[in-house]
C-alpha cells in the first residue's frame, strides 16, 4: 500500500498541493480576497502530475530492482502437485537437462 501511494499517488498530488501551498503563503491579495477556483491552472498541475509520475514510475522499473540471471520456468503440473514458476541458472554444464524440460513419464 506503501509503494502505491510513493509511486503513483503522491507524484499525480503534488505538484497541485505544492502550488494550493504557495497560493495559500504567497498569494493571498493584500485586501484579504481569496483566491478563486476557476483562476487555478488545473490543466497544467494535472500535466505536471502525470509528467511527474511517469519519471516515478520510469525511475523504479529501470533503476531499482535485481536483474534477474537465468531462465524463467512457468509453472506447470507434476505427479499431482504444482510446481510454482522459478528462475534456473541459464550455465549449462554438460549432462544437464535444459530448464524446464520434463523428462517423459514412464508408459506414455
Amino acid at each position: 500500500m506503501l509503494r502505491v501511494f510513493l509511486t503513483i499517488v503522491l507524484p499525480l498530488l503534488l505538484p497541485t498541493a505544492l502550488y494550493l501551498l504557495w497560493v495559500s503563503t504567497f498569494g493571498a491579495e493584500p485586501g484579504g480576497n481569496a483566491v478563486r477556483w476557476t483562476a487555478v491552472p488545473w490543466i497544467w498541475l494535472a500535466g505536471a502530475g502525470v509528467v511527474l509520475l511517469a519519471v516515478v514510475l520510469f525511475v523504479v522499473t529501470v533503476h531499482f530492482g535485481a536483474p534477474q540471471e537465468g531462465v524463467y520456468v512457468p509453472p506447470r503440473w507434476e505427479d499431482g502437485r504444482m510446481i510454482p514458476g522459478h528462475m534456473e541458472p541459464s550455465h549449462m554444464e554438460p549432462g544437464h537437462m535444459e530448464p524446464g524440460h520434463m523428462e517423459p513419464r514412464p508408459g506414455r
